[in-house]
């Protein structure tokens, strides 16, 4: 990959000796559902990062949304390694080199960002934390995700919080932007609050501010957010497989981030669901984009 196709133009790697804070990687695939095409979904780390091209020579700009320059008057810190081998329907061993390049990451140390992919890229990246935990989960998504299993696949995009529930270094789970019917039945709703997640309605947020979500992590907790873009509302998210009316705004989703950043530490931090077949005008890949940078910038301020 070269740098012009990175995210930001960052490079793959910093000079000799030097750690990076964050490592950015894409995963195209997951766990495939029999029969179901994942293709499109593949091409989301690099729709992401095409979009970030016309703020790469403006790094060092003031940025509002963070007080800032990105890297906070410090020397660039994040390194983009490209996308990792996925093959659509090799479930298993897609799982298996997520789970790895996460591990990878948390060893060096710094924060992994994991540009995917459907939802079920995010098993085997939140298993990667296992022996670096006690995590918690931030999710921000319409959709609880807590399905047993689909078609007989336990590890598809409709398993990755019920899934997460079962990892021991999973400490909890807040699950905020939830709206309309989604997938979950009754008893799946009913699995999530014996558990123990806490439920964070769209509405909730729009009528109480990000802090109805953020009241519910630990200070100082190890925090991993996986965001599914249909988490924001399709008239500036449009490029997902589920528009779902009243989603959370720019401001809120950025708003959880730095409130996150300040409150515990971000530990790591996933992007996926984008679509890009179903985009509009580069709308949804420009904001994923955006939120990115938040994230990043996030990491870089955080002790």
């Amino acid at each position: 990959m070269t740098s012009s196709r990175s995210f930001l133009g960052f490079p793959s790697r910093l000079g000799e000796g030097r750690v990076p804070r964050a490592v950015i990687f894409g995963s195209g695939h997951g766990s495939t559902y029999s029969g179901k095409d994942s293709s499109g979904y593949a091409e989301a780390a690099n729709a992401i990062r095409a979009a970030s091209q016309a703020d790469a020579p403006l790094v060092e700009h003031w940025d509002f949304d963070l007080g800032g320059p990105l890297f906070n008057g410090g020397p660039a810190c994040c390194t983009d390694t490209g996308d990792i081998l996925t093959i659509m329907h090799d479930n298993a061993g897609n799982r298996a080199r997520i789970e790895a390049r996460t591990r990878e990451v948390l060893s060096l140390p710094a924060v992994p960002i994991m540009l995917g992919g459907d939802d079920s890229v995010v098993i085997p990246f939140l298993a990667g934390f296992a022996g670096y935990g006690p995590i918690w989960i931030l999710q921000i998504d319409a959709h609880i995700d807590w399905r047993d299993e689909v078609h007989g696949e336990r590890h598809g995009y409709s398993s990755p919080m019920r899934r997460a529930s079962e990892m021991p270094h999973v400490a909890g789970m807040v699950q905020v932007g939830l709206r309309s019917v989604g997938s979950a039945r009754i008893g799946e709703i009913e699995a999530a609050q014996r558990y123990g997640s806490c439920f964070v309605t769209a509405r909730e947020v729009h009528a109480q501010g990000v802090d109805a979500a953020l009241r519910y992590i630990p200070e100082g907790a190890q925090v991993v957010v996986t965001l599914d873009c249909d988490g924001l509302d399709p008239g500036i998210m449009p490029g997902v497989a589920a528009r779902t009316p009243g989603g959370l705004s720019y401001t809120q989703a950025i708003d959880l981030i730095a409130g996150l950043g300040r409150r515990a530490r971000l530990a790591g931090f996933d992007l996926v669901e984008l679509y890009p077949p179903a985009d509009i005008g580069g709308l949804s890949a420009l904001t994923a984009a955006r939120l990115l940078v938040n994230a990043i910038g996030a990491i870089v301020r955080q002790n």
